[in-house]
């Protein structure tokens, strides 16, 4: 099983719009929503490859129940824990004409000590059932910014590899928690390593004590840096769509990867394709199985 972690758990809503005004008013064309936030996106992904998942995380108010509701009407087991604020709801406004798309995140919840005490404890029973652990998005308002060093070194002393996608702070602590796998995008790795090329600031990371650092580039595809050498995927082509969760696709990809022990260039071939094929869906948390069955076999692992 393949835990995945997310703090900040959200409702993402999704609005369809046949060419957007932002100076006027807006015919919305199509409304998703859906329980959301990195780890879900992920743990949909898994799921939808065949692989046993649990959703974790802290859901609190009418909100968290919407989340809760979700989850189990589409068919994601889940360990939730309850904390007393609402959970925080996301608006993605995607422009069909352009497939141009715009992001509108809530910061989330205040979590107590407590809360995140009683959730970690929550954490470690759950460490026991699991091959890997995907920690990832943001940090809900209260959670201190090493949260997924801690975390990460409690599932690293249990003998389970974390993954962690994050930005910020929380991504220029991970490292502290030795997990198997950062995954920050080109931006996030600037801003955690400024100055030189992605590969001089993944070995950074790698330095501080991750095992592996995948880099995602966007239409330049991936960089990885581990323990076995450097590799990078370049993509045939680009698609063109939303790339909401493309991200969350991609460290579904690198999670199974780690627990099929699967060697680095297949790894990232998946991995670089399954995000590919999640820009051409509508929604985060899913993947075109067609985009992903013909840009699979041209991705160039050098």
């Amino acid at each position: 099983m393949i835990l995945t972690v997310t703090l900040n758990l959200a409702l993402d809503v999704t609005y369809q719009v046949p060419g957007v005004d932002w100076d006027g008013v807006n015919r919305v064309g199509e409304v998703h929503r859906r329980a959301g936030g990195k780890g879900v996106n992920v743990a949909r992904v898994l799921a939808a490859l065949g692989r046993d998942v649990l959703v974790t995380g802290l859901a609190g108010g009418p909100t968290g129940r919407a989340i809760e509701t979700d989850l189990r009407t589409s068919g994601l087991p889940s360990a939730l824990y309850a904390i007393a604020t609402d959970s925080r709801t996301t608006l993605a406004v995607s422009d069909l004409p352009t497939g141009r798309t715009a992001l509108f995140n809530e910061p989330g919840p205040e979590v107590t000590p407590a809360e995140l005490d009683g959730f970690t404890r929550r954490y470690e029973e759950l460490l026991g059932d699991a091959d890997a652990v995907v920690l990832s998005g943001s940090l809900p308002r209260g959670v201190p910014a090493d949260a997924y060093a801690t975390l990460a070194a409690i599932a690293a002393g249990r003998g389970v590899p974390a993954i962690v996608d994050a930005d910020g702070a929380p991504l220029r602590h991970a490292p502290a928690g030795r997990p198997a796998i950062l995954k920050p995008n080109a931006e996030e790795l600037a801003r955690a390593v400024p100055g030189g090329t992605p590969a001089e600031g993944a070995q950074a990371l790698r330095g501080r004590g991750a095992a592996a650092v995948v880099v995602s580039m966007g239409a330049d595809g991936l960089l990885a840096v581990t323990g076995e050498g450097t590799f990078s995927a370049r993509m045939p082509y680009t698609v063109l769509g939303n790339p909401t969760g493309a991200g969350d696709s991609l460290v579904a990809g690198l999670a199974l990867g780690l627990v099929e022990a699967v060697p680095w260039p297949e790894r990232l071939r998946r991995a670089a394709a399954l995000g590919a094929a999640a820009v051409a869906t509508p929604v985060a948390g899913e993947f075109d199985p067609d985009v992903y069955a013909d840009i699979h076999p041209q991705i160039i692992i050098t």
